[in-house]
Parts: C-alpha cells; structure tokens; sequence
C-alpha cells in the first residue's frame, strides 16, 4: 500500500480508544492507511491485504483497532490526500529482490532467477504450499517417501484430494497406511507449523539443478532418430545396442516409425489422421509398403476406413505404381510426422510400445 506523505491536515476528531479528542496535526501515516482500508472495504473493495509484509498488516490491525469514529471532514481530507498521491505514482517498482524476481518471472532465465535468488538469499514470494501443489507428483512422492510421517501427513493434507489419493496409491502398502494415521494427528498443528513446513518443502523442492534439456535424452535421441532415415535409425541403433542395450531398447520404444501403425494407433484413430495427411503423400507411402516390406502398415490404414474411401486409394495406388524408394520414405517420414503433431496437439494418443494388447 502507498504510503501518504503528511500534509497539513484539517482539525479532525477522532475517537481513539474509549476517548475524544480533537487533533489540530496531521494524523499519523497508520491512521491514515486504517482510515482509507475502512473506507475501501465498506465500498466493497477486495484488498489483498496478505500480501502486505506480516509487520505492517500487524501495525494496520493495531491502527484500526485503536480508533473509533472519524468526523466527515477529516475522512475526506484523507481520501483527497491519498487519491492525489496515487494520482502522482508515475511507476512503482517491486520491493527487493525478491518482488523483483517475481516480476520477472518467466523473462529472465531460469539459470538467472535461481543464481540471484541464491546470491540474494530470498525464497520464493508467495504461499509455499501453492507452489507444492502445482509440483509433478514425480516431485513429490520422494518426500512422502523420505520424510518423517508426521510430515508427510501434513503435506499430504495441504494437496488436493485427487493428487493426495494418486502419491498415496504409489506407496508401499505398510508407509501408506503409517502416513494415513498420521493424518489423524494433526489435528493440533498450528498454522504457523505447517507455513515453516511448506517453506522447507518448498526450498527443497526447489533447490534443484536447473535441467538445460525439458525432456530426457530418451526422448531426445528418439526424436532425433524419429526425423532420420531408416538406414542412419538402425545404424544408430545397432550402436547403442553395443554400448547400452538398456538405453536403446527404450530409445526403441520412444520411436513412432511407420512400420509402428499398426501397433500403435488405434483403429478409431484412422480416419482424423487420414484427414490430416497430405494426400499425396499417403498414396506414394501406400504405393511403396510392400517394397519396402511395411505392407501390414498400409493394410492397417486402408481396413479402418470407409471401404468407398479405401477402394479409391486403392485405384489410385495402383494408377501410381511403385515409387522410388526415396520418395518412399520421404512419404511416410510426412504420414509420420502428421501423426507425430496430432498427437502433441492432444489429438490422438499413441498405444504404449508396452502394451501387448
């Protein structure tokens, strides 16, 4: 809140405590920020008073409580003084280091934020237990895991229901059940107790090496590989076979080739892809999936279309003839990254290269 910078005032009366008195000097800058809070919050105003540093929202509360009735005058002398001085803010700025990392939040990078934080020594502005519940579950379960019960009980407690019951079914049976009782222990925890307890978590939590790459190298090299030819993909692949067969066989599992259709995309899920395929592009991958030996792909294509749609593509897959094989895989890398962008978009959802079913 803005402070007021005093002005002379005009004699004001004003009960303070079980007395009157008449004041002929400016009123205090407290009296004044409780005058103009009352004023606002009679009008209705939402003020987001929590944000205010706990010092001063202690000092508001006391100013108000120590003053009774305020005279017509004196009330619109302070609402006067307070809309001209906030008719002269031109700008405001943050206050420290930590306001200002919050204002820049998501404009400087994350390597940035997190070094000035640090040099700085400021946390994180705000509720901690947002933030928390805002967290992957990935995040979060090794806390339920490590921590005390008592503690997991809490943080548990502050999550919504949903994330609670999903961390909880990932527990051992013996810890879930410890971390539940323990929920019914907390019935005494003072809110002071669970703020210290969501600033640690959260401190812990966030004190993390910022990661240089969002997703794994898994998922890197299988893009990567997504976008190479078949002779340069299994090249690659038959290298990581020698050097880490675990890595490539999940490397594996991350690739969607062509030759994947049949096995990963669901027959409800043909028609939308055949709509967003260049047409082209799908009769020349038609055209050379038996030469290719990807047949069983293109069959799974045309049997979960209209059979009027299927016997057009047909004939027109047998007025094209067998194209090279560049244009070949030329074509399918286009049918594959069509189904690639459906499925980043939320349109489809690719079956699991795990699931036998």
């Amino acid at each position: 809140m803005t402070e007021l910078v005093p002005i002379p005032a005009a004699p004001a009366i004003v009960h303070q405590g079980g007395g009157l008195s008449l004041t002929t000097n400016s009123l205090s800058r407290r009296a004044k920020a409780a005058i103009v809070v009352r004023m606002l919050l009679n009008d209705g105003a939402d003020i987001p008073l929590e944000d205010l540093p706990e010092e001063l929202q202690a000092h508001l509360t006391k100013a108000m409580g120590s003053m009774r009735t305020v005279d017509r005058d004196t009330l619109q002398h302070v609402a006067a003084e307070f809309a001209d001085e906030v008719d002269r803010i031109g700008l405001s700025f943050p206050g420290g280091m930590a306001g200002a990392l919050s204002a820049l939040e998501g404009r400087i990078s994350p390597q940035t934020a997190a070094r000035l934080r640090k040099e700085a020594g400021v946390r994180e502005a705000g509720d901690p237990w947002k933030r928390i519940r805002d967290m992957e579950p990935e995040l979060l379960l090794p806390i339920l895991q490590n921590e005390s019960v008592e503690i997991a009980a809490v943080m548990l407690s502050k999550l919504p229901v949903s994330k609670a019951a999903n961390l909880l079914g990932k527990l051992p049976g013996p810890r879930a059940r410890q971390i539940t009782y323990a929920v019914s222990m907390t019935g005494a925890v003072t809110p002071d107790a669970v703020d210290r307890i969501g600033l640690s978590l959260a401190s812990q939590l966030e004190d993390r090496p910022v990661r240089a790459f969002h997703d794994g190298p898994v998922e890197r090299v299988g893009a990567i590989l997504n976008s190479s030819t078949s002779l340069t993909r299994d090249d690659m692949l038959a290298g990581l076979d020698e050097t880490d067969e675990g890595f490539a066989n999940a490397v594996r599992k991350a690739i969607f080739t062509f030759a994947n259709i049949p096995a990963r995309i669901a027959a409800r899920d043909v028609p939308r892809i055949l709509r967003a395929v260049d047409p082209a592009a799908l009769i020349t991958a038609l055209a050379g999936a038996e030469a290719a030996g990807l047949q069983a792909s293109a069959d799974h294509l045309l049997e979960n279309m209209s059979a009027r749609m299927a016997d057009q593509l047909r004939e027109e897959v047998g007025e094209a003839g067998t194209p090279k094989p560049a244009e070949t895989e030329a074509a399918m890398a286009a049918v594959v990254t069509a189904i690639r962008q459906m499925e980043s978009d939320g349109e489809l959802t690719l079956i699991s290269a795990d699931d036998d079913s």
